[in-house]
């Protein structure tokens, strides 16, 4: 049996926020590839070209809520 099913759903939620912050610490030990770096600042350039172009994470989310 785990040991995570005798915590509360809280307590399990504090548990992850602990584990992602910490993996975040260290940015370096989670390797970027090089395609994964181009994809990034390709976008990074096109934010920079129209700030205001895509969809705001409000209207996704509700989108996404609406479809579940």
């Amino acid at each position: 049996m785990s040991k995570f099913q005798n915590l509360s759903t809280s307590e399990k939620i504090l548990l992850a926020e602990e584990l992602w912050d910490s993996a975040l610490e260290d940015e370096t030990s989670v390797p970027l590839s090089k395609e994964h770096r181009k994809i990034i600042e390709e976008r990074l350039k096109a934010y920079e070209v129209d700030a205001d172009a895509g969809t705001p994470w409000e209207v996704v989310k509700e989108r996404i809520m609406e479809t579940e």
